[in-house]
């Protein structure tokens, strides 16, 4: 008699780490700056853009959550796009719709056209956010996976520093509409390096099938893995402080403070720089240390900033708390970044494109609802501010108690060439 074969499941193999060269490397970096270049670049002259346009605080917030929706929304299409069609040609075309739509808000003639403008120039930005953070999972795994998100998140606060100091200075000689222009220029640019250096990164063969319907099943999927949803509520929540901050610092640090352009672009460019730093020193620690403890530190120093911020609103504290406060809440913002996109996406190789969308869409769609909350207040006061960052940073640690620390994900061996281990018993 014999015992009958064994068959253990198949295990997906960690993918082979391709090498990349030093410029599409760069250019793959360069595709974060689509979202904090789209937004911090014009936040100087926002309070002039709704003079001219006659609009009313609430009503130019909105051209900030357009374009946060619009980078919320494109994400999941281009997502699934891109694991379907490759990386490269979603992302020209998505690099080229950027460059008009930044042309039509520099020639916007209403805050509501500006507004759908926005929207639009959101949706072509989105591609850029996927596919890079999408082809580094092509091409890396493990520590170095962890360590390329932490390179995005630190050229992600080197564009956000350089983003309001280039709109400040541009403002001096320019005025909004001449600030769109320089976006389609650079936008240009970026695409032409999309051109001529930027290769498929995602092979034919690894590529998905079937459709919407395979999507929905993607979708669903990744939705039910619980460490995965949870990545994703804590990178919208904390993403909705932060761009409540993005939203309604101009408001707070020139209005309330009285700081001029120059000014306030020192100041945001302070807190940026802080946003690179940690974010750099993130993705270090996390590849060394552990992902969780990592994540964790960020998510306290998040509700600490927040928290010291509400106090300083409300007792109206000098200028020196705000940004203290500021920089606290944004640095530990920076701090969960890597170790969140690492988490929800080392376990999905295979539909990196649609993970990385979810992961998008919920950083833009959560900023976006936040902003236009900081208004609601009006100008004078940054109480609403503190409001939402705090009550965003305490959901953001509630998920993490719920579904992180509680349901740490078990990893099996890998099996070699995704081929299943037989275990046969000697016959008897």
């Amino acid at each position: 008699m014999s015992t009958p074969v064994i068959r253990t499941p198949v295990i997906p193999a960690v993918p082979r780490e391709r090498t990349v060269g030093r410029a599409p490397a760069v250019v793959l970096a360069l595709l974060t700056v689509f979202g904090p270049i789209s937004m911090d670049l014009y936040l100087p002259v926002l309070p002039a853009l709704t003079g001219e346009l006659h609009a009313s605080t609430w009503a130019a917030q909105l051209t900030v959550t357009a374009c946060l929706l619009g980078l919320a929304l494109g994400q999941p299409a281009a997502g699934p796009l891109s694991d379907r069609f490759g990386r490269r040609r979603p992302l020209l075309a998505g690099a080229a719709a950027y460059v008009l739509t930044s042309v039509l808000c520099a020639f916007s003639p209403t805050i509501a056209t500006l507004i759908a403008a926005r929207f639009v120039q959101g949706l072509a930005g989105a591609v850029g956010i996927v596919i890079a953070q999408a082809a580094g999972r092509d091409l890396y795994s493990g520590g170095k996976l962890v360590r390329y998100y932490g390179r995005l998140t630190v050229i992600g606060g080197l564009a956000a520093i350089i983003g309001p100091v280039l709109g400040g200075r541009l403002a001096s000689f320019t005025d909004w509409r001449g600030i769109f222009l320089f976006l389609a220029l650079l936008g240009a640019v970026i695409l032409v390096a999309c051109l001529t250096v930027f290769r498929e990164t995602l092979p034919r063969q690894d590529r998905t099938v079937g459709g919407l319907a395979q999507t929905g099943r993607d979708v669903r999927r990744l939705l039910t893995g619980r460490v995965f949803l949870g990545a994703v509520l804590i990178t919208g929540f904390v993403n909705a402080a932060l761009f409540a901050y993005l939203s309604g610092a101009t408001y707070v640090l020139q209005g309330i403070y009285g700081l001029s352009p120059q000014g306030y672009s020192v100041a945001f460019g302070l807190n940026s720089l802080g946003f690179m730093v940690f974010g750099f020193a993130a993705g270090r620690l996390s590849a060394r240390w552990s992902e969780r403890g990592t994540l964790v530190l960020g998510l306290v120093m998040t509700l600490l900033g927040a928290t010291a911020l509400l106090v300083t609103a409300a007792l109206h504290l000098p200028l020196t708390a705000v940004v203290l406060s500021l920089l606290t809440m944004v640095s530990g913002v920076a701090t969960t970044t890597p170790p969140s996109t690492s988490l929800a996406l080392a376990d999905y190789p295979e539909v990196a494109g649609t993970a990385s969308s979810l992961l998008g869409m919920a950083r833009f769609a959560f900023g976006g609802l936040a902003a236009p909350l900081v208004g609601l207040g009006g100008a004078g006061t940054a109480v609403p501010l503190g409001l939402v960052a705090v009550t965003s940073a305490a959901l953001a640690a509630a998920v993490h108690a719920v579904s992180i620390r509680r349901h740490a994900p078990h990893r099996s061996p890998v099996v070699a060439a995704c081929r299943p281990l037989q275990a046969t018993a000697s016959k008897t």
